[in-house]
């Protein structure tokens, strides 16, 4: 069986780790260890992972006492502090969500071919008061897809031994990493400027919780498309597809000429590209309309 590495960010937990560590050790058909990282918490999570180490050979906890701030940041400190050399598969979890038992299978599956150097999936999102959403991130990849979009919530990825080694020694190497905020979108466009293939699960492999907590959650209300507008108009959009592209040594005539500044001819360039830079339709829409507006 395959063996992969589960790397778990956690902060302030308590309300809902326990059952998704449990839905994790309940995957079929594998091998699998867990990591796991805990911001400096006030609830009780480093205690309840602590004892999680003690009670399950194959639960591990990293020092506990470091403030992150972000999800992305904790992330950064497991894929640079664990040695992943010694799995199959790498995959991401945070700490709120419920796996389907066959989730890794899946992703697994697909990666032992050898065609796919990482997978994701649509999830199920759900709410406290019953309200559930498929959240769908499997349209057909285009060209520069990786750079202005995820591949789906980091929850679902699972990426093979190689791109979870170049993650890391890019880590290890790089300041300007650092800087870019969300550490699935950049494992997406890890891989696919290295040229490999990336496939995105239209069956939802998991329960993705929403709550007020959550970092990103389902962009599905009129809160978080204004919330989206406002980061696009404040330059911070522009800003993590171009340190994405410098940290990756992207050399591109159409990227440079697209985004090296704002002017009308960079935002026409961007009007007759649409086409090339998102998946989904109405997000083609929402981004022709925010160039338009010369908001990005």
């Amino acid at each position: 069986m395959a063996s992969v590495v589960v790397l778990l960010a956690a902060y302030n937990g308590m309300e809902w780790i326990e059952e998704q560590v449990q839905s994790i050790l309940n995957q079929k058909n594998v091998v699998l260890d867990i990591y796991l990282s805990v911001d400096v918490s006030t609830d009780g999570t480093e205690k309840f992972c602590a004892e999680l180490t003690a009670k399950y050979d194959n639960i591990h906890m990293l020092p506990y006492g470091e403030r992150f701030g972000d999800a992305a940041s904790n992330f950064y400190h497991l894929i640079k502090n664990v040695d992943v050399s010694g799995y199959d598969f790498i995959s991401f979890s945070d700490q709120d969500d419920i796996w389907y038992e066959d989730k890794l299978f899946r992703a697994v599956t697909k990666l032992s071919s050898g065609e796919y150097a990482g997978y994701s999936s649509n999830v199920l999102a759900f709410w406290r008061d019953g309200r559930t959403k498929i959240i769908n991130k499997s349209q057909k990849q285009v060209e520069y897809d990786f750079l202005f979009e995820s591949a789906g919530p980091g929850c679902s990825i699972v990426i093979n031994k190689n791109i979870a080694c170049a993650f890391r020694k890019i880590l290890i190497e790089s300041d300007e990493i650092k800087e870019i905020e969300y550490h699935d979108w950049f494992v997406y466009a890890l891989a696919r400027s290295s040229g490999c293939k990336w496939y995105i699960d239209a069956l939802p492999s998991m329960k993705y919780r929403q709550h007020e907590r959550n970092q990103i959650g389902a962009n599905n209300s009129w809160r978080a498309a204004m919330k989206r507008i406002s980061m696009i108009q404040s330059g911070w959009y522009r800003s993590q597809i171009k340190r994405t592209i410098s940290v990756l040594s992207i050399h591109d005539q159409f990227l440079f000429r697209c985004l090296s500044d704002r002017s009308l001819s960079s935002r026409i360039l961007l009007l007759k590209n649409i086409n090339k830079i998102r998946r989904k339709f109405s997000e083609r829409v929402f981004f022709f309309v925010i160039v338009a507006m010369g908001l990005f």
